[in-house]
C-alpha cells in the first residue's frame, strides 16, 4: 500500500473510454494538463502508470497509458487514484500551499484556542473550503479558504489560524410552521 504521507493525490481514473484501452482521467493538479509531465504515477495498489498521450475533453481528459491496450485492462483501473511522490512536485510559490500539506493540520482561533483539525478541502464550484472536524462535535464545519478567514498558515507545525465572524457558527432560526 502507498503511504499517503509520502504521496500527493494528483488525479483519478473515472472510466474506460473506447475499445483501445484509453481511460477518462480527472486531474487535480494546478495546471490540469501537467499531470502527464510529472513522470510515473502510482495507484494506491502500488501500480506504476505512465501517461503516453493526453487530450482534453469536457470533464477532464482522455489518456493513453503505457501498457494498457484494451478496454478490459482500462476497466480494471476505473476509480484508481493517481499519486505523485511529494518530491516530484515543484516547491509552491510564497503565497501558495499544497492541499496535501493542509490535511491533518491543527486549527486554532486568533485567540489561540484549539478549534479542530482539517480533514478535507472540497470545492463545490465557488472556491476552496476547509472542512474542519471539531473536537467533541459530530458535524464538521466548512470555512472558506480565504485570507479573511485564514490569516495565518504555519506549515512547520502544521497549524492554521482562523478568524471567523462572531456569528459564523450560530445556527439559523427555524422557519415558522
Amino acid at each position: 500500500m502507498v503511504s499517503p504521507d509520502d504521496n500527493v493525490l494528483a488525479g483519478v481514473i473515472t472510466a474506460a473510454h473506447g475499445i483501445k484501452g484509453e481511460v477518462k482521467l480527472k486531474s487535480f493538479t494546478a495546471d490540469p494538463e501537467a499531470i502527464a509531465s510529472y513522470g510515473p504515477l502510482r495507484t494506491s495498489r502500488g501500480e506504476s502508470l505512465v501517461i503516453e498521450k493526453l487530450r482534453a475533453q469536457k470533464d477532464g481528459f482522455i489518456a493513453v497509458l503505457k501498457g494498457v491496450r484494451d478496454r478490459n485492462q482500462a476497466e480494471t483501473l476505473k476509480g484508481a487514484e493517481l499519486f505523485l511522490k511529494r518530491g516530484q512536485l515543484p516547491e509552491p510559490e510564497d503565497d501558495e500551499v499544497y492541499v496535501h500539506d493542509l490535511i491533518g493540520a491543527s486549527v486554532v482561533t486568533v485567540a489561540g484556542e484549539k478549534f479542530g483539525t482539517v480533514i478535507a478541502m472540497p470545492n463545490f464550484g465557488a472556491g476552496d473550503l476547509l472542512e474542519i472536524r471539531r473536537d467533541g462535535v459530530k458535524e464538521t464545519v466548512l470555512v472558506p479558504f480565504a485570507d479573511a478567514y485564514v490569516p495565518k498558515i504555519d506549515l512547520a507545525k502544521p497549524e492554521l489560524t482562523l478568524d471567523l465572524p462572531e456569528t459564523y457558527l450560530d445556527e439559523g432560526e427555524p422557519d415558522d410552521p
